[in-house]
């Protein structure tokens, strides 16, 4: 559904985007992230025809956005980070407006802001001034706008950026719905945000990508750690565990209860390290109160990405 291939954007002396590619299918929702000025929304910008690139191309269900934008954004809903609303209109004048403009048949508009308004929660705020609206209404009226025309893919910008914690909850709840047969692209600083909502992610860093997988996929390559809690106390107990064939770190765990050890430890890329540790363990006559394989946090990856580690 979207297709980003060589993207580059200058502006003037500043080269804000270099080669970058990157696509995503029917039901990917994929975490845009990056720091302030990585390129973020100068890349949704080009994807949704709001800027030209330099060089490259996007596109959307294989129309080009910039040589053929009429069909290419009769497929797209794009909420940028400050809604674009009206508030002089209410909530359904505005999406009645919305979905004109996106092309609903008129007679098939008031049934379609219908059903949106009610996917959205808005259904009770339909005759609200949009300038009488909260916060999370406001961003609620801006994802409505979006999917009016039910469009296959959906451009989100920070589409938490200011909200409370329940308002927060709403809006990802929101977007789990709307993820179902769409694809959706969104940026956001909130990485546990991008690590519940996504199953891929791309991490922008001085206009490159810098990381490109799946969500399943992302880990440190060719180690494993696992997190130990044994019925021993740290002393002896520890020499023994970094004697262990294939151990590279081990780091204690700190509050652990007296008569207590809790380790990470990782290994180099060796088959069932568990099965050595259990051996280990049983030769000691030390009982295994816990024992679980620990995959990288988003932001340890996140921060590994952008130091080129």
């Amino acid at each position: 559904m979207i297709e980003i291939c060589d993207v580059t954007k200058r502006y003037g002396s500043v080269q804000a985007l270099s080669g970058v590619s990157l696509h995503a299918k029917k039901g990917d929702v994929l975490g845009l992230l990056g720091q302030n000025g990585a390129g973020k929304t100068t890349l949704l910008n080009i994807l949704t025809g709001y800027l030209a690139p330099t060089s490259g191309s996007a596109r959307i269900g294989g129309h080009d956005s910039l040589l053929n934008p009429q069909e290419a954004k009769r497929r797209l809903g794009y909420l940028p980070e400050h809604p674009p609303l009206y508030d002089e209109m209410t909530v359904r004048e505005y999406l009645s407006f919305s979905s004109e403009l996106k092309g609903v048949q008129r007679r098939a508009i008031p049934a379609h802001i219908d059903e949106v308004m009610e996917l959205t929660g808005l259904t009770e705020m339909r005759h609200r001034l949009l300038s009488h609206l909260s916060k999370g209404y406001r961003q609620r009226a801006g994802f409505a706008q979006a999917i009016c025309g039910n469009p296959d893919v959906l451009v989100l910008d920070e589409p938490t950026v200011g909200l409370d914690p329940k308002q927060i909850t709403e809006i990802r709840q929101l977007i789990r719905s709307l993820s179902k047969g769409r694809t959706i692209v969104f940026s956001s600083h909130i990485l546990s945000e991008v690590q519940q909502l996504c199953n891929h992610v791309v991490i922008l860093h001085h206009g490159m990508v810098k990381l490109d997988q799946p969500m399943a996929e992302l880990s440190q390559s060719g180690q494993v750690t696992l997190r130990l809690r044994a019925a021993a106390a740290p002393n002896g107990l520890v020499s023994k565990l970094r004697q262990l064939d294939g151990v590279k770190a081990l780091e204690l765990q700190s509050d652990t209860p007296e008569g207590q050890t809790e380790a990470l430890i990782t290994f180099h890329d060796t088959a069932e390290p568990e099965r050595r540790l259990f051996a280990l363990m049983s030769s000691l006559g030390t009982p295994i109160l816990h024992l679980s394989r620990q995959g990288d946090s988003l932001e340890q990856i996140f921060l590994r990405a952008i130091s080129g580690d």
